[in-house]
């Protein structure tokens, strides 16, 4: 099987290197922006009725990939899928922003815990459950965050 994915856009923001986001930066108010390719500019209608969006992206600086890292907020070896890492075997990340305005092919957003010229590969609009009180566990996280 082959698979092919084509970038829609680039992520625009202040972090220059990895090393420059601090934990937790998706609940700052940092902002950035999203800059879509005029081929993908149909594709942004409707959006900004929108309050909060999701991206996902491409970690266009990570290399290779381990199954087991050391996560920032701990000193044990964990499995790399119940970590946030980039050094995944597909190198590709979710995040939830707050969509604060669009004009034309730009996404003003805050909350951006990406660095600077990130290939953003979607765009999804973000929806609560309704209603829903997921119960939810947290793993290794439990106390730690």
């Amino acid at each position: 099987m082959k698979i092919r994915i084509e970038p829609i856009g680039i992520i625009r923001s202040s972090y220059k290197k990895p090393a420059d986001v601090p934990y937790g930066a998706s609940r700052t108010k940092n902002r950035g922006r999203v800059l879509v390719y005029q081929k993908f500019a149909k594709g942004l209608d409707d959006l900004d009725g929108f309050s909060h969006i999701v991206l996902v992206f491409y970690f266009h600086q990570a290399k290779g990939y381990k199954l087991r890292t050391t996560p920032y907020l701990d000193t044990v070896l964990r499995g790399i899928f119940a970590t946030r890492s980039p050094h995944r075997p597909n190198h590709i990340g979710i995040t939830r922003v707050k969509l604060l305005k669009r004009q034309g092919l730009e996404l003003s957003v805050s909350g951006l815990d990406i660095i600077d010229k990130t290939p953003l590969l979607d765009i999804k609009p973000y929806v609560p459950a309704q209603g829903e009180r997921l119960k939810s566990r947290i793993g290794w996280l439990k106390g730690k965050i």
